[in-house]
């Protein structure tokens, strides 16, 4: 078997702080359980990356449209933001652990999250 290595993939997860990042990729999908839509966006710097999911849900608008804000892409009110204009941005984050129940087993997770978005 042959297992692609693409470039990036050997950094580790961003420790806890505050960063300046790159997104460097963004992938669409839906939600497990409730089937909302939603975008996945790698945020990298040379120490490491963490990626951060943003849902498209009515509760998910503020913190998706302050992502936005922070990497310099100003969304308008009646234009859809294409998520394709994110890549290549650079904003500041702050990593941290987040720790939730999972909604098919009830047992703990920790994933890391990106929080706090501010301009660079």
């Amino acid at each position: 078997m042959k297992i692609p290595v693409e470039k990036g993939q050997d950094k580790g997860f961003l420790p806890d702080g505050r960063y300046t990042v790159e997104i460097t990729d963004i992938e669409e999908g839906t939600s497990e359980h409730q089937n909302v839509p939603y975008f996945a966006a790698r945020l990298e710097n040379e120490q490491g990356f963490v990626t951060q999911r943003f849902y498209t849900s009515p509760a998910g608008m503020p913190i998706l449209l302050s992502f936005c804000e922070a990497a310099g892409v100003h969304p308008e009110e009646g234009k859809d933001i294409d998520t394709k204009q994110l890549i290549g941005k650079k904003l500041s984050v702050e990593v941290s652990d987040h720790s939730y129940a999972d909604p098919a087993t009830g047992n703990e997770r920790t994933i890391k999250q990106a929080t706090g978005f501010r301009t660079t």
